[in-house]
C-alpha cells in the first residue's frame, strides 16, 4: 500500500505561514489584543477542530491558516508590551528561524555528523560563554584544540536537566563508585533553603532523595546567609556525611537577588566542596560592567547553568551548563553505545557522551541566532535595559502611597504588594487573575517567607514607563473588586 504524503503545495504554504506569523508579531507589538485570553481546552480544541484535522488531516492551505489563525489567537502574546511574566525570552521577530530550519533539516547536534552546522556553532558559543567567566583559553572561540586549563560545557534542553547533569558530575567527583553501586547514603548538598525545586527534582532522581539537601538559613530576602554556613556543615560532618555539592542562587528564581558567591567560594575553598552555581537567570548579569558585581565570584564555581532562554532572547529551550575544570565534564557519565560512540576517528564535537539526552535540537544554531541577527552588544544592551526597567517601576512604587516593594531590585524581577495592611495573600492571588483577566497586562505572583507577593519580570525590549503608570492603574482598578 503506498504511504500517503501531504499534498500541500510547499511554496504557497511556508508563504502563508510565515504571512500569519508577521501579522501576529505586529498585532502583539502594536498592543491590539490583550496578552492573554483564557479560554478552557475543549472550547479551544473545538475551535482548532482538533478531531476533524487530526483525522482526516488539513486538506488545503486554507484549512491549515485558518487552523494557524486560531491557535495564535489562544496563545499568551510575549511581544505585547504588557508581557511582565514568567522568566520566559520575548525573543527577536526573527527569532523563531531556527526552530524552522531545524523542523526541516531534522538534525540533532550531540553526534557531530549527524548535524556538522548545529554542532560546530554550539562549540563556538560555548567557548564564547566559558570566556565570559575566564575558563577558555584557546586563541579564539573557533579553536577547538585540547587546552588542559580549558574549561568544558555544552547545550542541554532547560536548566532543570543542566542542574541534574552538574550535580551528577559533582556527585562522580566525590563518590566515583555511584555510577555502578548507586548512591552512597553520607552524602549529602547543602545551599539556601530556596533553591529551585529542579536541584531537590534532581537529587531525587540521582537516587539521593531530597532529605539529602541540606537547607541553610536565608534572610527577609531570602539571600543565604553565608554566617550559617559553617554552623550547618559542622552538623553534617557531626552526623557522619560528606558535603557533595554547595549551592548558590545567581539569583533566586522568586525575588531576583543574588547569593554572595564570593563568600560561598570562600568557604567552599575552605573546605575542599563543589561549588554549583544555579545561574539560569542572572548569570546574565556578567555581560553587563555595571551589574556584574552581583555574580563577583562565579568565576571561581566548579560548576554552573545558564539559561540562554531567559535573558539572552532565544526561544525555549536552550541552557549552558559549563565546568571550570573540563575533566569534571569528561569524568560524569560512563555508559557507552558501541553504535554512536567511538574512541577515535571522530571528526568535530560530540556532545552525546557528556549529556543525558541522546538527542537534541541544534541548540547552538538558535544561541548563535539570538547574537547574529543584531550583534554581540545589542544583547549587553537589552540585559542592561532590563535591569534599568525593573529600578524604573520600583521607583514609581515607591513613590505610590498604596505598593510595598520589601527590596530594590537586584535584576529584572521585581516583587511588590498592593495595599498590603488590606489585601490578605489570598486576595494579592485574586488581584493577580483579575490583571491576567480583564487587563491588557500579564504579571506573575510568589510568596516570600509566607508573604503573598506580585511579581514582574522585565523582559520585553518594548515595554515603555508608560506602560508601568498603566500597569498601576490598572491594578488601583481591579483591585477594588477584590476589596469588595
Amino acid at each position: 500500500m503506498a504511504i500517503k504524503t501531504s499534498s500541500l503545495p510547499l511554496q504557497k504554504t511556508q508563504e502563508a505561514v510565515s504571512k500569519l506569523l508577521v501579522d501576529y508579531l505586529e498585532s502583539s507589538i502594536k498592543r491590539e489584543s490583550n496578552v492573554l485570553n483564557q479560554y478552557p481546552p475543549e472550547f479551544i480544541n473545538e475551535a482548532l477542530k482538533t478531531k476533524s484535522f487530526f483525522e482526516n488531516g488539513f486538506g488545503s492551505v486554507e484549512a491549515l491558516s485558518n487552523f494557524l489563525k486560531t491557535y495564535l489567537i489562544h496563545t499568551n502574546h510575549l511581544h505585547h508590551p504588557g508581557y511582565m511574566g514568567h522568566q520566559v525570552a520575548v525573543p527577536q521577530s526573527l527569532s523563531g528561524i531556527p526552530d524552522w530550519i531545524h523542523g526541516t533539516i531534522n538534525n540533532p547536534s550531540s553526534l557531530y555528523e549527524m548535524g556538522p552546522a548545529g554542532a560546530a556553532l554550539e562549540g563556538y558559543m560555548i567557548h564564547w560563554m566559558l570566556d565570559q567567566f575566564g575558563w577558555f583559553k584557546g586563541t579564539d572561540y573557533n579553536d577547538f584544540k585540547r587546552y588542559p586549563a580549558n574549561g568544558s560545557g555544552f547545550l542541554t534542553h532547560g536548566g532543570s536537566i543542566a542542574n541534574l547533569t552538574a550535580l551528577s558530575a559533582a556527585r562522580a567527583e566525590i563518590a566515583p563508585e555511584a555510577w555502578n553501586e548507586g548512591s552512597p547514603k553520607d552524602i549529602v548538598v547543602m545551599g539556601p533553603d530556596n533553591a529551585h525545586y529542579s536541584i531537590l527534582r534532581a537529587l531525587s532522581i540521582m537516587g539521593m532523595g531530597k532529605n539529602s539537601y541540606v537547607p541553610v538559613a536565608v534572610d527577609e530576602n531570602e539571600i543565604i546567609d553565608t554566617q550559617a554556613l559553617e554552623l550547618v556543615y559542622k552538623k553534617i560532618q557531626n552526623e557522619g556525611k560528606r558535603v557533595m555539592a554547595v549551592i548558590g542562587n545567581a539569583c533566586a528564581t522568586a525575588t531576583g537577588l543574588f547569593d554572595p558567591l564570593d563568600e560561598l567560594a570562600d568557604f567552599c575553598e575552605k573546605h575542599h566542596l563543589w561549588f554549583h552555581v544555579d545561574g539560569a537567570h542572572g548569570a546574565s548579569a556578567i555581560l553587563v560592567p555595571s551589574e556584574r558585581h552581583k555574580v563577583k565570584g562565579i568565576e571561581r564555581a566548579d560548576s554552573l547553568i545558564w539559561d540562554a532562554h531567559k535573558m539572552l532572547r532565544v526561544p525555549a529551550l536552550c541552557t549552558a551548563v559549563l565546568f571550570r575544570n573540563q575533566h569534571h565534564q569528561w569524568n560524569c557519565f560512563h555508559q557507552k553505545g558501541s553504535y554512536v560512540f567511538h574512541d577515535s576517528q571522530v571528526v568535530g564535537i560530540d556532545s552525546m557522551p557528556f549529556t543525558i539526552e541522546c538527542t537534541k535540537s541544534a541548540l547552538g544554531t538558535k544561541l548563535y541566532w539570538s547574537f547574529a541577527l543584531e550583534g554581540e552588544q545589542a544583547i549587553r544592551d537589552f540585559i542592561a535595559h532590563s535591569f534599568t526597567q525593573a529600578k524604573e517601576l520600583y521607583t514609581l512604587m515607591q513613590n505610590h502611597p498604596d505598593f510595598y516593594c520589601p527590596y530594590p531590585p537586584a535584576s529584572n524581577i521585581l516583587c511588590f504588594q498592593y495595599k498590603p495592611d488590606i489585601l490578605t495573600n489570598q486576595e494579592q492571588l485574586a488581584l493577580r487573575y483579575e490583571i491576567i483577566n480583564s487587563s491588557p497586562f500579564y504579571i506573575t505572583s510568589c510568596e516570600i517567607k509566607g508573604k503573598r507577593y506580585l511579581r514582574v519580570v522585565l523582559l520585553n525590549p518594548l515595554t515603555q514607563l508608560s506602560d508601568f503608570k498603566s500597569l498601576i492603574k490598572a491594578i488601583e482598578v481591579r483591585a477594588e473588586k477584590v476589596i469588595s
